[in-house]
């Protein structure tokens, strides 16, 4: 019997004063959008220790996550294949920001200009980043579909 389950990966979301910091994707699909760092992942991995990797992988920074935004997994959210990402509020804990691996380069983003820029922004990063914005106030988890106002 074959099983075709989504694959799960790790993105987080670190900010430093009212910025959030993004790469650049180098490959498809999204090449050359901005991104939240993250990826798959591993084997015998847990999904905090994925995002820890990722995130040094990306960005060179070592990070602390410290809260979980929520879970995303609406079957769309990557093209590649059906993907369940945890979302990691992190901290910056060491390290010197240069773009590694998957990232072609990296870039604070104003918080509060992501939605104007949400057609650079790859996968379902900027729904991520709108869910960051209200958990900020609200401290509640996220998920694909949880029910939302109309002005989220």
């Amino acid at each position: 019997m074959s099983y075709r389950n989504p694959v799960p990966t790790v993105d987080a979301i670190m900010q430093k004063d009212s910025k959030i910091l993004m790469i650049k994707r180098k490959k498809e699909p999204f090449a050359g959008c901005l991104a939240l760092p993250g990826g798959f992942v591993n084997e015998g991995e847990t999904a905090e220790d994925a995002a820890k990797r990722e995130v040094m992988e990306e960005t060179s920074l070592e990070i602390d996550p410290i809260e979980i935004l929520g879970v995303y997994s609406d079957p769309a959210r990557d093209p590649r294949r059906q993907t369940l990402s945890v979302v990691f509020v992190a901290i910056v804990i060491g390290g010197n920001e240069r773009a590694g691996d998957d990232a072609a380069g990296l870039e604070w983003v104003e918080l509060a200009d992501v939605e104007k820029m949400k057609n650079r922004i790859a996968f379902d990063h900027a729904r991520i980043l709108a869910d960051y914005r209200n958990w900020k106030t609200s401290a509640g988890t996220f998920w694909s579909t949880k029910r939302r106002t109309q002005n989220d």
